[in-house]
């Protein structure tokens, strides 16, 4: 039986170990905490997962909330311009529901199950010579770094060619709230995408904690901006004051529905900001080992596509994939690097290139789009069910060319 060792326990990680176990593998985890440290700690992350991403959990009955989250419906985007004033509104709807779960929630579950299942879970912290001694013994015929945070991924070098930005691109603050009203004009649940052109996007977007359904406010502010006041963390309520203060000026719609929000517990904050890096996916270690590593270790986007946790279900499931098919030969250098372009030419590259893209000012042949989703719902669900297969924006959304062809074809029928 062969022995693989996955460091880190989020969404990829996880996703994969649970999945090589249903396989037949032996696997170990190395988690930083246990579940109840997770479900006691502070908030991960923001994320709303959509169909594809979604199936690739539900293969191996990963999916434990469906009977419980919030059926996402669509994506409602809306333009403020200038700022306050809503120029611009888009409803969206998906052909299948997006789902959040908290992480707090879901990565806490997967460990306890992925132990009930039969997996080896270490509980420590690890460290780049912690990583170089568990490879120089040579216990795992493959190791896969899933550790997004952190000193690990300091092993694994800046790729040049396809890292666009050398620095970060937006500020980032969260919060997880209830008590918040529906939309009045599409009280279905969604992901509410609020563009505040120059300034930056305030999401909303319907979720799962431990106790029930949720908010999440999640503003991404342009660096240098009026926005960009969250370059300190601060006091959970503070931060909840500030995050309502800016819908107030910036997105009224918004802050009209949150009279009655309140944090969800005192750790549903986030803040932060980190810089889109794309790396090259095998390190070598000072003993000579080689690890692999996988999702935002080596694809770290800004979450302004809500990509995040679909980017690293598709590549957990990439992963399986070849790593089925290796068998019993050995998985050296070579094969971790097509492994990697099996998954960069399948999924990160599309998600990378629509992202970096979505931070720019929106250019006119978008605008152009955008007008038409506002008046075609067949451009609007076209459009949000790109969220699902970001592939299919490089047909129609990308380039002037592509939204030309495009636009003529939704005229002529």
């Amino acid at each position: 039986m062969r022995k693989i060792l996955v460091v880190g326990a989020g969404q990829s990680g996880l996703q994969l170990a649970l999945s090589l176990l249903a396989e037949g593998y032996d696997v170990t985890v190395m988690s930083a905490r246990t579940p109840d440290e997770i479900r006691r700690g502070w908030v991960m992350s923001t994320q709303a997962m959509f169909g594809n991403a979604l199936g690739t959990e539900r293969r191996y009955g990963l999916d434990l909330w469906q009977d419980r989250a919030p059926q996402i419906e669509g994506l409602h985007v809306s333009l403020s311009a200038p700022p306050g004033e809503r120029a611009l509104r888009i409803p969206c709807p998906l052909d299948e529901p997006a789902q959040s779960v908290d992480q707090r929630v879901k990565m806490a579950a997967w460990l306890e199950l992925f132990e009930q299942r039969g997996g080896t879970v270490l509980y420590q912290t690890v460290t780049t010579a912690d990583l170089d001694g568990l490879t120089r013994l040579g216990r795992y015929d493959l190791t896969v770094v899933a550790a997004g945070k952190g000193d690990l991924v300091g092993v694994f070098d800046r790729d040049p060619q396809r890292s666009v930005y050398d620095a970060p691109q937006r500020g980032l603050a969260v919060a997880y709230v209830q008590g918040m009203a529906p939309d009045p004009l599409w009280p279905v649940p969604h992901v509410s995408f609020n563009a505040v052109p120059g300034l930056g996007e305030l999401f909303v977007i319907p979720g799962l904690i431990h106790s029930g359904p949720c908010e999440i406010l999640f503003w991404e502010a342009v660096p240098g901006g009026p926005l960009d006041l969250w370059a300190e963390r601060r006091d959970p309520a503070e931060h909840l004051k500030l995050t309502l203060d800016l819908a107030r000026r910036y997105t009224p719609w918004i802050y009209e529905r949150c009279a009655d929000v309140e944090l969800t517990d005192g750790r549903a904050t986030l803040s932060g900001r980190y810089t889109p890096t794309v790396r090259r996916p095998v390190a070598e270690l000072p003993s000579g080992g080689v690890v692999l590593g996988m999702a935002d270790v080596v694809v770290a986007n800004d979450p302004i596509t809500g990509q995040g946790s679909n980017t690293a279900a598709k590549c957990a499931h990439s992963y399986l994939g070849s790593i089925l098919e290796r068998g019993d030969r050995p998985f050296d250098r070579e094969w971790m690097g097509q492994t990697f372009e099996r998954f960069w030419s399948g999924a990160g590259q599309a998600v990378t290139g629509w992202t970096n893209a979505m931070l720019q000012p929106l250019p006119p042949h978008v605008q152009q789009l955008l007008g038409a989703a506002a008046g075609n719902p067949t451009v609007a669900r076209r459009f949000a069910n790109g969220f699902s297969d970001p592939n299919d924006f490089a047909d129609w959304f990308l380039t002037p060319e592509a939204a030309d062809r495009y636009l003529a074809t939704v005229a002529a029928g």
